[in-house]
C-alpha cells in the first residue's frame, strides 16, 4: 500500500522536524511556509519534497495535512484551506493547548474530513527552521485528544505517524486533561524558569558563578515571547492553579527557614528526593 501524501503547514521547529522525519521515512512532504527565507532552506536542505510560500497547490492531493502552527493561526488557517480539501482527509496539530478551539476547529471542518487534535511533547527552547531535527522526537511523549467525531482509523493514522517519527509514549486524553496536566509539566516550568532568570539583580557578573543547576533550571528561559504568551493566556485559568499550589510548596521552605526548621527542611527534601526517584524509574 502506498504511502500517505502529507503536507505541513509551518516549517519552524516542529512543523520542519516533522517533515525531516516524515521524508526519511518514505512519505511524499511537502511544506508550506509564509516566509521566503524559509522556504528557500527547506527546499536546499531537502526537508520537503516541494515547499513554497502557500501550501494551497498541495492540499489537494495530500492525504494528511499537519498545520504546525500557533494555536491562534489553527483556526484561521483551516478555514482558508477547508474548501480544497480532499476527501478522507485527515488534519491534525500541533498546538499545545487544545479545550478553547476544539470545537470551533469542528465546526469549520468540510464533511469527509476529520481533524485529529495532536500535541508532540518536543518543542526546544530554539525557534525556526534552522533548528528543526528529528532527534528531538526520539523516546518523547505524545498526546492525542480525541472527540466524539474522530473515526478510529483517523486516531489510528495520527498515532502510526507519531511512532514511526520516534515518540516513544503515546498517550490519549480529553482536551481538558490535556490542558490541566500541560499547565504543570510544561507551563509552569517555564514560568518558573523566566522568574528565575528576571530575578536576578544583577549585582555580581552571575554567568561566572553559576553552575549546572542554574543552567538546568533556566535553558527554557530562552523562550519564545508570542508562542509562549499566547500558550500561557489560552491556558490560564490551569497555568493560575499550577502556580498557586507550586507557590504553597514554595512557602513550606520559605516558612522552614525563617524559622531554623531543619527538620522541616530535611522532610521536603527527602520527600522531594523520593519523588524524584520514582519518576527516574518511569523514564
Amino acid at each position: 500500500m502506498p504511502k500517505e501524501k502529507i503536507t505541513i503547514i509551518g516549517l519552524g521547529v516542529i512543523g520542519g522536524s516533522y517533515a525531516i522525519a516524515l521524508k526519511k521515512l518514505g512519505y511524499t512532504v511537502y511544506g508550506a511556509d509564509c516566509d521566503e527565507d524559509t522556504v528557500r532552506k527547506a527546499k536546499e536542505r531537502g526537508i520537503a519534497d516541494d515547499a513554497a510560500t502557500c501550501a494551497d497547490a498541495f492540499i489537494p492531493d495530500s492525504d494528511i495535512v499537519v498545520i504546525a502552527l500557533y494555536p491562534k493561526q489553527v483556526e484561521s488557517e483551516l478555514k482558508r484551506i477547508a474548501p480544497l480539501l480532499k476527501k478522507g482527509a485527515v488534519i491534525t496539530d500541533v498546538a499545545g493547548i487544545k479545550s478553547h478551539f476544539t470545537q470551533r476547529i469542528e465546526s469549520i471542518l468540510p464533511d469527509g474530513t476529520d481533524f485529529v487534535f495532536a500535541h508532540p511533547m518536543a518543542g526546544r527552547e530554539k525557534k525556526g527552521i534552522d533548528y528543526a531535527d528529528d532527534n528531538v522526537f526520539k523516546g518523547a511523549n505524545f498526546i492525542i485528544t480525541p472527540s466524539e467525531r474522530n473515526k478510529k482509523s483517523s486516531l489510528d493514522t495520527v498515532e502510526r505517524l507519531a511512532r514511526e517519527m520516534g515518540f516513544k509514549n503515546v498517550m490519549r486524553l480529553t482536551p481538558e486533561e490535556h490542558d490541566k496536566i500541560i499547565s504543570f509539566v510544561s507551563q509552569l516550568p517555564h514560568a518558573i524558569a523566566v522568574a528565575l532568570v528576571n530575578s536576578d539583580d544583577r549585582k555580581f557578573d552571575t554567568p561566572r558563578f553559576v553552575g549546572d543547576s542554574y543552567r538546568d533550571l533556566t535553558r527554557i528561559a530562552n523562550i519564545n515571547e508570542k508562542l509562549w504568551s499566547e500558550l500561557f493566556l489560552g491556558n490560564k485559568q490551569n497555568l493560575l492553579c499550577s502556580i498557586r499550589e507550586f507557590e504553597k510548596y514554595l512557602d513550606v521552605i520559605k516558612k522552614a527557614l525563617e524559622n531554623d526548621d531543619k527538620q522541616a527542611l530535611e522532610e521536603e527534601f527527602v520527600r522531594a528526593t523520593k519523588r524524584r526517584t520514582e519518576f527516574n524509574k518511569e523514564l
